[in-house]
């Protein structure tokens, strides 16, 4: 199949382009650079089966080949308002990336009759009153506070693919993706664990926001692009919202001490600023539905993952 990936430069989007090239996909990787890196993707530039587009989605994108299927993963990601990559400090881009975006695509994949996929977020479900969350909880979300740019950009581009779905028959569905690490997150990016990985190997104090109870379930990136790619691809998906993630549930302070063990790292743990606005108290999901439709759930333990993550940052500070 020929598959189109935007936002494949990316973290989670250039370890599913590994991930389908190795299933003798061809793949299309469409990114702007605003948060992505050529370096993720440098090692596939020479495959006859992958071809590099620069380009912003929010712009229509043209290809003269039939297209198969399309990922829509194009959005910067991260919440922490200090990163240069966060949505914070791309809000607009983030806003017409997840909407915009959504949209033009949508209409590329009916006109190439095209199977879609939506990236969508946990974040759609704010700091959630139900725990795990399932994908029937409709969230407690803020529509003006500062994440909004990126929690209801999120939400809307579901609206939009629901509709497209319902009124244009277009073969779609919605992955809710919940905290993903692996290699290739970028040091810049500063969200929890690699900030903490960061801080530890360089001896430099484990800077924790709130009183480090909330908690997050953390799903290693190559279960997370398997969980994306039987998504896509198994039967009975059309129209579907699954959600993709890890349920093993710690603090942030577990976190920080577990990332202090593993480094052999004598930094000290302190309690740096307030939890910021809207920043969610406890996260972790339901995937039940993932069990049943897609017989998927992660496999890769905490430690292991961490480990990996742990050499990958070490080697690139």
């Amino acid at each position: 199949m020929k598959i189109v990936i935007t936002g494949g430069a990316g973290f989670i989007g250039s370890h599913l382009c590994d991930n389908l090239i190795k299933k003798k996909h061809e793949v299309i990787c469409v990114d702007n650079f605003l948060t992505g890196r050529q370096l993720n993707i440098q090692h596939l530039l020479d495959n006859p089966r992958f071809r590099l587009i620069k380009h912003d989605v929010i712009y229509p994108l043209t290809l003269s080949s039939k297209i198969d299927a399309i990922y829509h993963l194009a959005s910067p990601a991260s919440p922490n308002h200090h990163s240069r990559l966060s949505y914070h400090a791309h809000p607009m881009e983030t806003m017409l990336a997840n909407t915009q975006g959504t949209l033009l695509l949508l209409k590329f994949a009916k006109k190439h009759r095209a199977k879609f996929l939506f990236a969508s977020s946990s974040e759609v479900y704010g700091n959630p009153y139900e725990h795990p969350q399932k994908e029937k909880y409709n969230g407690n979300v803020s529509t003006t506070g500062p994440r909004s740019v990126y929690d209801e950009s999120k939400r809307f581009g579901e609206t939009i693919t629901s509709y497209f779905v319902r009124n244009e028959s277009i073969d779609s569905r919605i992955a809710r993706i919940f905290n993903t690490y692996g290699p290739r997150m970028q040091k810049e990016d500063m969200r929890m664990i690699v900030r903490f990985i960061t801080q530890a190997l360089n001896g430099d104090p484990m800077t924790i926001y709130g009183d480090g109870k909330q908690t997050r379930s953390l799903c290693n990136v190559d279960d997370m692009v398997e969980g994306l790619a039987r998504l896509m691809f198994y039967p009975k998906t059309k129209g579907e919202v699954v959600n993709l993630g890890a349920t093993e549930e710690h603090t942030v302070l577990d976190y920080a001490h577990l990332i202090k063990k593993l480094t052999n790292s004598q930094s000290q743990i302190i309690f740096s600023e307030p939890l910021p606005q809207d920043d969610p108290k406890k996260r972790k999901p339901d995937i039940n539905k993932a069990k049943k439709l897609l017989n998927w759930e992660p496999k890769i333990s905490l430690e292991d993952g961490l480990k990996k993550t742990i050499d990958y940052i070490n080697s690139n500070i």
